[in-house]
């Protein structure tokens, strides 16, 4: 009974079945739902509903890593953004002190160009002056070379296209380079030079040399200056004491004036080289017209047998004036101007015999007496030391000699003070 029971549970259990049904107006469709259907149904749902987690999970997490991607992205636009600002501005700062450096460049190579050409004009005229003084026997100390504190700064007077080239490979020459072998081997590199201050070194040292080498002309023309006053001063004063005038520019001949203005100081060499042309015509002056006048000997080496004033009458033995000296002469000894002048006498001339007679101005004459040979005519003129005839016995003469007279306004006068002034000139005109 039992065991009948039991079947009839397991059996009823068996055949329980899920039908759906489906109504749709006057159609009814049921189907039957199997186990197993249900399983694969239930499957399916699952799957659904974790396919579509899985995709929403996916899209957030896209969006998520796009989105961080893009801010980091503009993270770094930003980030490259501020360094070129950065880059630029430190580009134009740059720029901006490189320009105010090559104005500052531009504006000293303009300077030591001025001052270079200006050196080299003043070196042209200041050659001139040179050689006039070396023509005068002017002799200054020699200076010294210009010591330029760098071996790159020597300068040279050149041309601007030269100094422009010059200047250039200075400012581009590292110093590192010329230093290797100075020394010995460092055991550290030595910092390089920047080109700011390489400039700046440059035109220091070129600046120097310029200075030195103006201030050795500026001794040298002082010097010259000096020499050439000192020896017109001297000759001046001679001429003076023999009563002899030199032609100069009258002191307040002509009207100056105006108001009190300190001296410029860039005139300076140039106002020292007017000093020096000045004093180097007055050198001119005062020489031209010491060998115009009769300084010199006529008959050098020669003895003087007979002087001036007053002395015995070598013909009537009484006391007779002497108006010149008698120079110990043989017969046809060479008789040479005592200075430079005009012949206005030349042939016979009473006691003198065959006489010429020069004419020097400024009112001195000299006579060159008893010569055996005139060689020379009047109006001729005559140079210092020029030949004029040769020594007789012509006139009223008791031998061979020369007789030699100065004369100042028609008036003799004792020659043997123009004889030892012209001794005492003769290191300053030669």
């Amino acid at each position: 009974m039992m065991k009948t029971r039991s079947r009839k549970g397991f059996s009823k259990r068996q055949r329980q079945q899920h039908v759906l049904i489906l109504a749709s107006g006057e159609t009814i469709r049921h189907m039957t739902l199997r186990p197993w259907m249900a399983g694969v149904g239930l499957c399916l749902v699952v799957a659904g509903v974790v396919g579509y987690l899985g995709a929403t999970s996916y899209l957030i997490m896209r969006d998520n890593l796009i989105g961080a991607s893009m801010a980091r992205q503009a993270h770094l636009q930003h980030d490259y953004e501020d360094r070129i600002s950065a880059l630029r501005a430190q580009v134009d700062r740059v720029t901006s002190r490189q320009l105010l450096d090559q104005q500052v460049v531009e504006e000293k190579l303009q300077t030591l160009l001025e001052k270079q050409m200006a050196l080299s004009a003043r070196s042209g005229k200041l050659g001139s002056l040179l050689d006039r003084a070396e023509e005068s026997g002017l002799t200054p100390n020699e200076p010294s070379a210009p010591v330029t504190p760098d071996k790159s700064a020597s300068v040279a007077p050149v041309g601007k296209g030269n100094a422009l080239a010059a200047l250039n490979r200075m400012l581009h020459t590292d110093p590192t380079d010329t230093q290797e072998s100075d020394g010995p081997a460092l055991g550290f590199m030595p910092a390089r030079e920047s080109g700011a201050d390489r400039a700046d070194r440059v035109f220091r040292n070129v600046t120097l040399s310029l200075k030195s080498i103006e201030q050795q002309q500026k001794s040298s023309i002082h010097a010259l200056t000096a020499e050439a006053s000192d020896k017109a001063g001297a000759i001046e004063q001679v001429l003076t004491d023999n009563g002899i005038r030199i032609d100069k520019p009258e002191a307040g001949k002509d009207g100056m004036g105006g108001p009190l203005v300190d001296a410029d100081p860039k005139l300076g060499i140039d106002t020292s080289l007017d000093g020096l042309d000045s004093a180097l015509n007055r050198l001119d002056a005062a020489r031209e017209t010491a060998k115009d006048m009769p300084f010199s000997n006529p008959a050098a080496t020669r003895e003087i047998t007979s002087p001036f004033g007053n002395r015995p009458d070598p013909l009537l033995g009484r006391l007779a004036m002497h108006t010149g000296i008698d120079f110990r002469a043989t017969n046809g000894s060479p008789v040479k101007s005592a200075g430079a002048g005009t012949v206005i006498t030349a042939g016979p001339t009473g006691g003198y015999g065959n006489m010429v007679e020069i004419d020097h101005g400024q009112g001195l004459s000299t006579r060159y007496g008893h010569m055996s040979k005139i060689l020379v005519r009047p109006g001729e003129k005559i140079e210092v030391g020029q030949l004029i005839g040769l020594s007789g016995s012509t006139g009223r003469s008791t031998g061979p000699h020369l007789h030699y007279e100065i004369r100042k306004n028609g008036n003799p006068i004792n020659p043997m003070s123009f004889l030892a002034s012209g001794m005492t000139l003769k290191p300053f005109i030669q």
